[in-house]
């Protein structure tokens, strides 16, 4: 994390006074006041603003925050009228209920045993559920402890909770797990847990293609979209301090039109979008249907179509440069477009952008996204981008940790109660087992011990007691997002391998000054605490 103490407080590039045209350099209202810590950006490595030429953007989940509990409900009813209309489900599943809050990032569905894992950094297990029943430590072990070759827990047995759009298929696996446990042959699935999982897929995909979650989204933006106002002037900061700015989505044009305009302002009191594509002015390129992660991949040969805004049409182009029509002179350009004016793309590839922004160097980008793996991992491990991380639920996670230090310093001391006592019990045997010892010596030693025996299982039983009650503060079932008992949890591994910046929100950019030099605070081995 960047080496700045709870509640930074952004500091004035001239003093302690800021000049006038200083203040207009951050977006944010509150420039110099204490940034809170849930609101702050966190580093991981080294990032120099000032040699970033180009900030991109995804737009779903990190542009657009959906309301899990409108958003996801919505796409969880679909897909269960999916598996029920549309793949033989049986009807009764129509009355089951979404829990939003059930499920977290960083999960790992076992497609083959119908089992949802959480585990820490080095893929060791800890909290394991079949269904809704939680297995037990035996179990855990005797399924993924005792294997002679490590289990790579990927595809295609094992399915990554990675993305806020996973959670409700997740939780609706887990509920068809219990249901087929308990009612054999009525689930058209022949009993594998596995063919089910591909089905609640299938059902998803069902629904984004037939366009309901979209239609009901642009018919409603306010209900599934939390609306934002910090975003133009995030965005115009950007542009006035000289970088580009550029949007890279999956969704399609009709789609992206619809949210941006929701999130920019553009939409009438009726509710109803103005479609004058204002939104455009604060970016220099829009990519729609990007197909990411496959777009981060030069050797992609997709080819890139200029869209049209007014009528969706897609305008064939040579690598970005319009080709000029049948029976005309000059390519076919919106009336509402100049040369110097954002222009609108479908498809093509991490080329393609590079060329439309006209910069050659991949470091000198920043991309925002909220998938470690289709945004994060792929344009970092691929092409060298610098990269930021939208995580919602950090916010919350930073201040429970800054509610709860004296916890965090009883769990510490519990610990290393528990270490000593186990320390002199180790020394107790030994001396018993082989010194040579009178009878009387003997006789105290073994007393002691079992009086530590009785100790050690008393703090051992308050430690773990201790640390649930710790964990369940955060989340009743699968505790602290980034930890897993002491460990980083697999998903915080992730964010710190691939993320340069991780924050809760797109909008924190704003917060501080485009030309900041986000620095990591160092990094400790275990020898090196005791020596500080």
């Amino acid at each position: 994390m960047e080496g700045v103490g709870v509640g930074e407080q952004i500091p004035s590039p001239v003093g302690s006074i800021p000049r006038e045209r200083d203040r207009r350099i951050w977006s944010s209202r509150e420039w110099g006041k204490t940034i809170p810590m849930g609101k702050r950006i966190f580093c991981n490595r080294s990032l120099n603003m000032k040699n970033i030429l180009a900030v991109g953007f995804d737009m779903d989940y990190t542009l657009a925050q959906y309301k899990p509990e409108t958003f996801e409900s919505l796409a969880y009813d679909g897909t269960v009228k999916k598996l029920v209309h549309n793949l033989g489900y049986p009807s009764e599943l129509l009355e089951w209920t979404f829990d939003w809050k059930y499920m977290v990032r960083g999960l790992v569905l076992d497609k083959k045993r119908g089992n949802i894992l959480k585990m820490d950094r080095h893929k060791y297990v800890k909290v394991a559920y079949h269904g809704f029943k939680e297995l037990s430590k035996e179990e855990k072990v005797s399924t993924y402890g005792n294997t002679l070759v490590r289990d790579s827990f990927d595809e295609p047995d094992y399915a990554l909770i990675d993305t806020l759009f996973s959670l409700a298929e997740a939780y609706m696996f887990a509920q068809l797990v219990d249901y087929m446990d308990n009612n054999p042959g009525k689930v058209p699935c022949g009993g594998s847990y596995s063919r089910m999982y591909k089905d609640v897929r299938a059902a998803v995909d069902l629904c984004h293609r037939d366009g309901t979650l979209k239609k009901m989204v642009a018919k409603d933006p306010g209900r599934y979209i939390n609306g934002d106002l910090s975003i133009i002037p995030m965005l115009k900061m950007l542009r006035n301090s000289g970088r580009a700015t550029f949007l890279v989505t999956n969704s399609l044009w009709d789609y992206t039109n619809v949210v941006m305009n929701y999130l920019c302002g553009s939409y009438n009191s009726d509710g109803q979008s103005s479609s004058n594509y204002k939104w455009l002015e604060n970016f220099d390129v829009v990519i729609t249907g990007s197909s990411k992660p496959s777009f981060f991949h030069e050797e992609n040969r997709a080819n890139i179509f200029e869209v049209e805004p007014e009528s969706g049409m897609l305008l064939n182009t040579d690598n970005g440069t319009p080709i000029p029509q049948v029976g005309n002179t000059t390519a076919r350009l919106p009336e509402t477009h100049s040369t110097k004016a954002c222009r609108v793309f479908q498809g093509g590839n991490v080329a393609h952008l590079h060329n439309l922004l006209s910069i050659a160097s991949s470091s000198q980008i920043l991309y925002v996204g909220d998938h470690i793996y289709g945004d994060i991992l792929r344009s970092k491990k691929v092409l060298g981008w610098r990269t930021m991380l939208v995580v919602p639920e950090l916010e919350k996670e930073v201040e429970l940790l800054c509610q709860s230090i004296d916890m965090r310093k009883n769990l510490r001391k519990l610990r290393m109660d528990r270490d000593l006592v186990e320390d002199r019990i180790h020394h107790l045997k030994w001396s018993l087992n082989f010194d040579m010892l009178d009878p009387k010596k003997e006789q105290i030693l073994s007393s002691e011990l079992h009086e530590l025996e009785l100790s050690r299982e008393k703090i051992r039983q308050q430690h773990q007691n201790f640390q649930r009650e710790f964990h369940q503060k955060f989340h009743k079932v699968w505790g602290q997002l980034m930890k897993t008992g002491y460990q980083n949890s697999r998903f915080a591994h992730q964010v710190e391998r691939f993320a340069c910046l991780y924050t809760n929100q797109v909008t924190n950019l704003g917060l501080y000054s485009p030309d900041k030099y986000y620095r990591p605070s160092e990094d400790f081995m275990p020898h090196e605490f005791d020596i500080l």
